[in-house]
């Protein structure tokens, strides 16, 4: 039962078996372990997330780099997310849920941390920042901004500021069934599977 360290040969996330779900919880400050307002937690959905939540709330979720660095294993009893074991005594990899709300995995060698993953790594990392249909760009020195993927264009009450929320990505013509309208897009997240169907065996 990890509290805001996860150590090789623990498992973070849900076993099936008990209905259980193991979190990293973060200090309540740098000095303070009492039980923060941070929690890394695995989600049950059909692809694993990996999400920190803030008070409840979803903030961010996970993506490829993160997902390349730790063990994922997905079977009927369990979805969970651990660390290599190795026999290399000086070298020892810790995944951290910081007391700031930033996950962080680092190496020990010897008496030295290396620092192999920090995460958020910009902000387009919040959790849901640009909605449907859309994707965040980060570009320097302005920050973030969100675009529609192809095929998708911002709806026209939104487009002319006539409401503060944020604008949806709707279709530019009705979706037909006889063309190819698949479209390959590359270096963002997989969609949130929580409300969509995803197919794991498509390429």
């Amino acid at each position: 039962y990890p509290t805001d360290t996860l150590l090789p040969g623990m498992k973070l996330g849900w076993d099936r078996t008990k209905n259980l779900n193991k979190t990293l919880t973060s200090w309540a400050s740098f000095i303070d372990p009492s039980s923060g307002r941070y929690v890394f937690k695995i989600e049950n959905w059909t692809v694993s997330h990996g999400l920190i939540i803030n008070w409840g709330e979803y903030e961010r979720r996970t993506g490829a780099i993160y997902s390349s660095l730790v063990n994922i294993t997905e079977t009927e009893e369990e979805i969970s997310h651990s660390l290599n074991i190795t026999t290399n005594v000086s070298s020892i990899q810790l995944l951290q849920m910081t007391h700031i709300g930033s996950l962080l995995l680092m190496e020990l060698v010897g008496g030295e941390r290396r620092r192999l993953f920090y995460f958020p790594t910009d902000t387009c990392d919040d959790y849901n920042f640009c909605g449907d249909n859309s994707y965040c760009n980060f570009v320097l020195p302005t920050g973030r901004n969100c675009a529609c993927i192809a095929g998708f264009q911002p709806s026209g009450q939104y487009a002319v500021g006539l409401t503060k929320s944020k604008p949806p990505c709707v279709r530019k013509s009705q979706l037909s069934c006889h063309e190819k309208e698949f479209k390959k897009i590359r270096n963002v997240k997989l969609p949130d599977t929580q409300l969509k169907i995803f197919e794991t065996n498509v390429g």
